[in-house]
């Protein structure tokens, strides 16, 4: 890892002196012991093969599914697990693995936790999963169609905001047979996705990852943080925090910090029954928008308008193609209908400067 690069990112985001001293440290240790491999995280890479097509992969994942639903704590430990799928010259393949659940809501709430899985870099290789580590697996909350919509509405979205920046997410649509180890019978079949972690995100686009928390407008990169924000205002989401990294993870590049968006459960365009807004806002519904982006130069928001109407056919044929036909198609009216009317206000130079420009976190 490049140490004057990462000392300057850390200092960037107000970590202290001794702390950047003693980062600064171990990546000078680090390289010293892995020089080739941290030159090359330093520079874009291609994104894991799994991220290379489109259509639902089918996998089985066996685990003990009951004790995993008992793993509450914020720390839960790693339970041994399979990921079973047939590769494409028909061959089934097995994969060791192990699975952790995860989440702050959805772990307490759903009869189904989220989890994250953790492969052997040498399990792997030359399977369907080379190149990942500890993928999210984004998993449906209940058992009921109603919440498999809900999954499938958000893996949209992560599309739809692959198609404005590689600074998002890679995610893949899986139809996931989970089977209980303990008693060898299947729980449900499901859709998920899966989704990069932020080391393989932070590789991908030769980046470091930050865990800071405290990164304000002046650490940031003015067109990334602005693009991030109308993002977040298209579809809906006002429950995020880049100072207090809640649902928001940070990528070091170059001497700039860009924030990454996750976890879009709670916005308008999903409108999830079980989303509300955070209390202290100004708005009482999901699909009420409100801009909360930080104050940045008024300049960058022409050219990041433009990006998002030159996208916007492209955005719109995701709800069109055979993954977007997955969902209800009065989801689908409802979704593109929502869009319409972001559409109508960042058209508008009036309304834009007036929900958006004007309404910017820090302007006194």
């Amino acid at each position: 890892m490049n140490a004057k690069r990462f000392l300057a990112i850390l200092l960037l985001l107000g970590a202290s002196s001794a702390a950047a001293a003693q980062a600064t440290q171990q990546a000078k240790e680090k390289k010293a012991k892995k020089p080739k491999d941290d030159q090359l995280s330093l520079v874009p890479h291609e994104p894991a093969p799994l991220f290379g097509a489109n259509e639902p992969v089918q996998l089985t994942l066996t685990a003990n599914l009951k004790q995993l639903r008992r793993d509450k704590a914020a720390n839960a430990p790693w339970r041994g697990a399979t990921l079973s799928y047939v590769d494409t010259g028909g061959k089934p393949v097995t994969i060791p693995a192990k699975v952790r659940t995860r989440g702050i809501w959805r772990l307490k709430n759903c009869d189904f936790p989220p989890v994250r899985l953790n492969f052997a870099k040498e399990d792997v290789k030359n399977t369907a999963f080379a190149k990942l580590d500890k993928p999210k697996l984004v998993t449906h909350c209940r058992d009921t169609d109603e919440y498999e919509q809900y999954i499938l509405q958000e893996f949209q979205l992560y599309r739809v905001y692959n198609t404005l920046t590689p600074y998002s997410h890679k995610v893949r649509l899986a139809r996931v047979a989970y089977v209980d180890s303990a008693s060898g019978k299947p729980i449900a079949t499901r859709y998920a996705f899966i989704s990069e972690d932020h080391a393989e995100l932070a590789h991908r686009v030769g980046g470091i990852p930050l865990e800071q928390q405290g990164a304000g407008p002046n650490d940031l990169d003015a067109r990334e943080a602005t693009l991030f924000a109308v993002f977040q205002y298209l579809i809906g989401n006002t429950d995020w925090s880049i100072s207090g990294l809640h649902n928001v993870e940070l990528v070091g590049v170059d001497t700039a910090v860009v924030p990454i968006a996750y976890d879009f459960d709670y916005a308008g365009a999903v409108n999830a029954r079980y989303a509300t807004t955070d209390p202290r806002l100004r708005i009482k519904l999901v699909r009420q928008r409100l801009f909360r982006g930080y104050c940045l130069p008024v300049n960058v928001y022409p050219a990041v308008f433009e990006l998002f109407r030159a996208r916007k056919d492209s955005i719109y044929a995701l709800y069109r193609d055979d993954v977007g036909k997955l969902l209800k198609p009065d989801l689908v009216k409802e979704t593109l209908a929502y869009f319409d009317e972001f559409y109508e206000t960042i058209n508008d130079p009036k309304q834009a400067k007036r929900e958006l420009m004007d309404s910017c976190l820090g302007r006194s």
